[in-house]
């Protein structure tokens, strides 16, 4: 039997990227995996994807700017699995842009969508995973860039989200439940468009990192998260980890 086997993870954000890596990962190891998202037809790929390699998973279409959907999205993890013991924050929408041309509009979203969004799930999913949770938030080093310009709205709300996990692991910690966050670089079909429309800033990018590749979604980043869940992380909480093949110095 899979140290994991039989564990409920809710992971938002999974219908593409990151997000289905992630799910993809843990379903490998025997989690029954809740997947959220805005698009449906998204949300039923991964779903697929995880019965067709013998796993089990429930499409939930959640928008995470939206407390009612998450609300229901944690309600039916617990109808239909009946617990929940991983819970993954990595949805986003991510305000680039110099800082006189990011409206607030576009700001309000990236905050919404993260460190609000992330706070509020994490408040509802708290009861259930009290005595044997792990909250796993995606960050992002941008904050550690070279140069901010173009980034800093987006760093912004990523490093808030950096100091909601540190507080929740703080105060939440003698619960049961270890929160940590990671800083992940993976082939998201975000990075992918920015490579592909900043070709010689992306090469920059990628010549920084020490291993000389951009992570994959399920084998780099799932992987880990599969190992943050795990009982040989059982004493890591509160952490900020970079997942990034080497290129971030954090401090």
């Amino acid at each position: 039997m899979k140290e994991l086997e039989g564990k409920v993870a809710l992971v938002t954000g999974a219908g593409q990227g990151v997000g289905e890596g992630i799910a993809l990962a843990l379903a490998a190891e025997g989690v029954n995996v809740v997947v959220t998202g805005r698009t449906e037809e998204k949300l039923v790929k991964t779903v697929t994807a995880i019965v067709d390699r013998g796993g089990k998973a429930l499409a939930v279409v959640c928008n995470v700017k939206s407390s009612t959907d998450m609300a229901r999205a944690v309600g039916e993890t617990i109808s239909h699995f009946g617990r929940l013991n991983i819970l993954v924050n990595n949805a986003q929408e991510v305000p680039n842009g110099l800082l006189n041309e990011v409206s607030d509009e576009v700001f309000t979203a990236g905050f919404e969508s993260g460190p609000l969004a992330t706070l509020r799930l994490m408040k509802l999913a708290y009861p259930h995973l009290k005595g044997d949770g792990c909250i796993v938030n995606l960050a992002s080093t941008v904050a550690k860039r070279w140069d901010m310009s173009g980034y800093g709205a987006y760093a912004a709300v990523k490093e808030a989200i950096r100091s909601l996990t540190r507080a929740a692991a703080c105060e939440w910690g003698a619960d049961g439940i270890r929160t940590n966050v990671i800083l992940p670089h993976a082939k998201s079909p975000g990075l992918v468009w920015w490579m592909a429309n900043n070709p010689e800033e992306a090469e920059a990018f990628q010549a920084s990192i020490p291993q000389g590749r951009v992570g994959e979604c399920e084998e780099d980043i799932g992987r880990f998260v599969v190992q943050l869940c795990s009982e040989g992380s059982r004493y890591v909480n509160g952490q900020t980890i970079a997942v990034d093949g080497g290129q971030a110095q954090l401090g």
